[in-house]
């Protein structure tokens, strides 16, 4: 009847042959490891499916279909296709648009003649996530111009209408799922998830995920801590931390200069400037993706009618304080939608639906990809992007006058 029975989740288990796609891509290649990998995405999907029906008491043999919706390597993989060919220009996959498998012949432990449907593929870095999550967002059905962007590892934008459909794909590096970040963490139980800054004494206050005393900072607090360091004047425009001011939480780490957030049993937890670094990073490479994007389609930010933000990580995000650094454009917020977990949805609509199927595949063929790891313009994006909020803060008027009017 199209109601969900029940939702399982969990970590990559092809997390312990690299941390990014392009580390298991190597894996794969290099060192053999394609059939490795393929058997670790099918024994955590069959993991996960087990423990549901089990838990509702439903017969594996009445699992009728299966859906598959994945970025292009784990597409790749789950079908043993060499995912090689996603780091080498031109940057094609070995296919995008995949046949119906059975479930016996994808080694799942379902009913064997079952279809396994996967959505189809745009580009190397755009996978059927994002196809799905566009199906989701019902973009490609509205004449106004909207832009899609699914927030993690990789940042993948795509803009466009009824009419066409534009995408890109920028490297935001892990920092916002906890990887290289000091103390960062993913956004579970015991995670700082948002945090304010008193601009007089300097002190923070935060919350916590779950209630739980701070273990860590997620992507969503750390979002919130350099806004307040940035608003409170404790860090300039390039992130650095200014020294001599009245406060004792700017100390000189192992690893530099650091500013602790919180303390828990005697162990602080901290943000570095090389953590301050490494987010800037991230957030320069998806503005620096959404402008170019924008403009290589003759548009300016304004005339974008709706934003959608899809992905886990875009839950937690706050809007104000995302435009504030510079990693959101500043237009006005009511532009903004949540959509979730859209790849989830998309992939409900094509289990549902063979007229949402046929849409997958209208949408993965309509879809125009602009490769900017080949693109000069990107990186003269990016590099102004690398400031707060930007170089050129005429990009954020309303950042401009906040600073302006600051006490």
């Amino acid at each position: 009847d199209g109601s969900i029975a029940d939702v399982a989740s969990t970590y990559n288990p092809q997390i312990r042959y690299g941390d990014d796609v392009i580390t298991r891509i190597l894996y794969a290649v290099e060192n053999n490891g394609l059939e490795e990998l393929r058997d670790a995405i099918v024994t955590s999907l069959d993991d996960l499916l087990t423990t549901m029906i089990e838990k509702h008491a439903i017969g594996a043999n009445s699992i009728r279909s299966v859906v598959i919706a994945g970025n292009t390597t784990m597409s790749q993989i789950f079908w043993g296709l060499t995912p090689g060919f996603i780091r080498e220009e031109p940057y094609t996959p070995t296919v995008n648009f995949f046949p119906l498998w059975n479930a016996e012949t994808a080694g799942f432990r379902i009913n064997g003649p079952s279809p396994v449907y996967t959505v189809p593929c745009a580009a190397s870095y755009v996978g059927g996530d994002i196809v799905a999550g566009v199906l989701a967002s019902q973009m490609h059905k509205n004449s106004g111009i909207s832009l899609f962007m699914d927030i993690g590892t990789n940042g993948e934008i795509v803009i466009g209408n009824n009419e066409w459909l534009v995408t890109a794909a920028c490297s935001a590096g892990p920092c916002f799922e906890g990887s290289g970040i000091r103390h960062g963490m993913r956004a579970t139980e015991g995670a700082v998830e948002s945090l304010v800054i008193d601009p007089r004494t300097f002190e923070p206050s935060f919350s916590v995920i779950s209630g739980s005393a701070p273990i860590g900072i997620c992507g969503s607090g750390m979002i919130d801590a350099i806004t307040e360091l940035f608003l409170t004047g404790l860090i300039d425009r390039k992130g650095k931390y200014v020294r001599g001011l009245p406060t004792k939480r700017i100390r000189d780490g192992a690893e530099g200069p650091e500013f602790v957030i919180a303390s828990n049993n005697g162990r602080d937890i901290v943000l570095t400037e090389a953590d301050i670094e490494n987010i800037l990073r991230a957030k320069a490479a998806i503005y620096a993706g959404i402008a170019l994007l924008v403009k290589k389609v003759g548009l300016t930010i304004d005339m974008i009618e709706r934003i959608y933000i899809a992905g886990g990580f875009g839950n937690y995000l706050n809007i104000e304080k995302s435009i504030i650094i510079g990693m959101l454009p500043d237009v006005p917020i009511d532009k903004f939608r949540f959509l979730g977990n859209a790849a989830v949805a998309g992939a409900c609509l094509c289990l549902l639906s063979d007229t949402m199927r046929k849409e997958a595949e209208e949408i993965a063929g309509k879809m125009t990809n602009v490769e900017l790891s080949v693109s000069r313009r990107f990186m003269e994006e990016y590099l102004s992007a690398l400031f707060l909020p930007h170089t050129d803060i005429g990009q954020f008027p309303t950042v401009e006058k906040l600073l302006r009017n600051k006490p």
